[in-house]
Parts: C-alpha cells; structure tokens; sequence
C-alpha cells in the first residue's frame, strides 16, 4: 500500500457525534420497535450479529438520529477502543451514548469499511491510547478521535485491504470450526473408549 498516500486528520473527513443520550440504564423490551447497538457488541472483527442487539422502546417527541448504512462505530470508553461498520440496520436503530457515530462526508474517496479497519489498526490505536484517560476503563474526548490522522489511497488499495481483511476473518473462522470439531471428536471417542472404565467403582 502506498506510503505517500494523502493524510488526513479525522475531523476533517466525518462527522463525528456520541450515540442516543439514553437516561440512566437502556431498559430491554423483548420485541421493542427499537435496536440498541452497545459496547458490548463492538469487537475489533465487527459487530454482532443483529439478533444479539438489545430492544426497547423509546417515549418522547424528538425523533433520534437513527444509525445509516456505512455508519462507522467507535468505542468512546471501555477497555478496548475498537471501531466497526454498520451494515444495512434494520429502520430504528441507535447506539448507546458510549459510542461514537462516525459518518463520512465523501464516502466515494473514504471507504467507510476501510476507515474503520484503519483505526482498529496498531498506528492509530497507539495514538489513542496515548491520548486517552484513565486506565483500566478508558476514555476517548472527541477532540483526540478528530485529531487522528487518517491514510487515503486510492480506492483499489482500500477494496484490497477491505478484502484482505474479511478473507483473514473467514480463514481464522473455517480453523476455529475444524478444531471445534475435532474436540468433539476426541470427546466422543473419550466417552466411547473410556465411560465403562468407571462402572465398578463406587
């Protein structure tokens, strides 16, 4: 990937705010006309899977700024600082107010997939950590998010590196399956070769 690529801060290429001001605890409402994106389902190879989102309901007349597709998602406290992308959410969807909604202003320059997977990246995440408060639980300000200095190739070297990532993810998935089934394999055979060792005894 090109090295000499244009470098920008952050703020100058999204829109950056924190998610729905929620008072107190999000209340789950099984079957809630609203999804609620937490931080809890934020990890540094994405989200979870819809099903996992919390629901509930929402009184009041302010209609929320509902998440889009390519909205960018960006832990603004917790243990981990990760980033990742919202993919087609269903209608009414918000996120918690521990996260940071970003939303790239030139989308056709700026590969929303390929901005989240820079800032999950070792430079960026340095940075942030550098800047960050507290210890344990850190605290990302907006200001430092902004200031991050963000690499634009050209988008072919954007679709690459996108690619790359999600066939990394699959692999690392197939070699989980495997060993998964494998344990269960030997565990069968255990149980097979070895439960009438134990019979006699008391």
């Amino acid at each position: 990937m090109r090295n000499d690529a244009p470098i920008k801060p952050l703020g100058e290429l999204a829109d950056i705010r924190l998610g729905y001001p929620f008072r107190g605890g999000i209340s789950e409402v099984p079957g809630g006309a609203v999804r609620v994106i937490q931080t809890r389902d934020l990890s540094r190879d994405g989200l979870k899977p819809q099903s996992d989102w919390l629901t509930t309901q929402m009184e009041g007349r302010k209609q929320p700024d509902w998440l889009l597709d390519q909205d960018v998602l960006f832990a603004a406290r917790g243990t981990h600082t990760y980033a990742a992308l919202v993919t087609l959410p269903p209608a009414q969807t918000v996120c918690s107010p521990h996260l940071y909604v970003i939303r790239v202003r030139a989308p056709q320059q700026l590969l929303p997939a390929f901005l989240a997977w820079q800032l999950n990246q070792a430079p960026i995440q340095r940075y942030l950590r550098q800047w960050a408060e507290g210890s344990h639980q850190l605290s990302i300000r907006r200001t430092v998010l902004e200031g991050a200095l963000v690499r634009i190739p050209p988008l072919e070297q954007q679709r690459t590196a996108i690619k790359l990532q999600r066939a990394a993810l699959a692999e690392r998935d197939a070699l989980q399956a495997l060993i998964t089934n494998r344990e269960m394999e030997l565990a069968m055979l255990a149980e097979h070769l070895l439960a009438n060792n134990y019979g006699s005894h008391p």
